[in-house]
């Protein structure tokens, strides 16, 4: 495994994310309107999901760099390619 410099606490943010995601998950299924998040609120919830998932490339490739797994040169790229492809693929919650 690459990188380090963070003792891999990025993997954190994906965890955080999940977690979020599984509220988003509940509350949709929810049948007790009394406890159901309102819809401004789960977008809030999406947004927070994206920027976490959006953080942890950010840092991933930032700890492959300073770990020196990367050149800088890839750095850019890797980077622009993994954002890239997370816009692709997300969710349009």
């Amino acid at each position: 495994m690459s990188g380090g410099r963070f003792d891999y606490d990025q993997y954190k943010l994906q965890q955080i994310a999940d977690d979020i995601e599984q509220f988003i998950l509940d509350n949709e299924e929810s049948t007790d309107w009394d406890y159901k998040y309102k819809e401004e609120t789960i977008a809030e919830f999406n947004r927070a999901v994206d920027l976490l998932r959006r953080a942890y490339i950010y840092v991933h490739r930032i700890d492959w760099l300073v770990s020196a797994d990367d050149s800088e040169a890839n750095f850019h790229r890797r980077l622009s390619a993994q954002l890239k492809e997370r816009d692709e693929n997300r969710d349009p919650r």
